[in-house]
């Protein structure tokens, strides 16, 4: 029990060392990372994300044109038997315009070893759940899957309790992917005046 115990105290070290040089990066101030530009590097990656999505899938284009709002995060997830991750995105209404910068962030166990990129697109049916989202913040529960995939991409797509999310990874769309334990929230830097 005590060799398990040190194993998973030496993983989560390991982790922490893998995790800080990335989101060190990812956070630094440097010109390069002035709000402005950040937030520039996010508008983009989202657009991308987006069209990437509705060639992958046309009913989720169909479900975006009848929704409110939408949010899109660009996230790195590592594992070392304990994972974790953690990125930036924009949530947008689409009737106002306005955008407020979020970040996200995971943790939680996973057998195995390997890094993986992904982006996470958000669909809200209503103003008040784009709203609730986007001022509360949400953490995914266990039953959070994205709904999508080769085989369901174009399946007749729904909202499920005013939302519908779709997760992109290099492989493509995926179908039944957990991000059970990911938490959302605004990020109070990138939501600040450029000024």
């Amino acid at each position: 029990m005590r060799a398990l115990s040190r194993f998973f105290g030496l993983a989560l070290v390991a982790l922490v060392f893998v995790l800080t040089p990335v989101f060190a990066q990812e956070n630094s101030d440097d010109d390069s990372g002035a709000p402005s530009s950040k937030k520039q590097k996010i508008d983009t990656m989202a657009k991308e994300t987006l069209n990437d999505l509705f060639e992958k899938s046309p009913e989720a284009k169909k479900l975006y044109d009848k929704s409110h709002g939408y949010a899109v995060f660009d996230n790195i997830k590592l594992s070392l038997m304990i994972s974790g991750g953690g990125g930036r995105g924009v949530a947008v209404s689409k009737a106002a315009g306005a955008r407020t910068y979020m970040r996200m962030g995971t943790v939680g166990l996973n057998i195995g070893l390997g890094g993986q990129k992904y982006q996470i697109v958000f669909l809200f049916e209503t103003e008040e759940r784009f709203n609730e989202f986007v001022n509360k913040g949400w953490e995914a529960d266990a039953s959070a899957n994205a709904v999508a995939g080769t085989k369901g991409a174009n399946a007749e797509a729904t909202f499920r309790n005013g939302m519908a999310f779709y997760q992109i990874t290099e492989a493509g769309l995926m179908l039944q992917a957990d991000i059970a334990g990911t938490k959302y929230w605004k990020d109070k830097k990138l939501n600040k005046s450029d000024k």
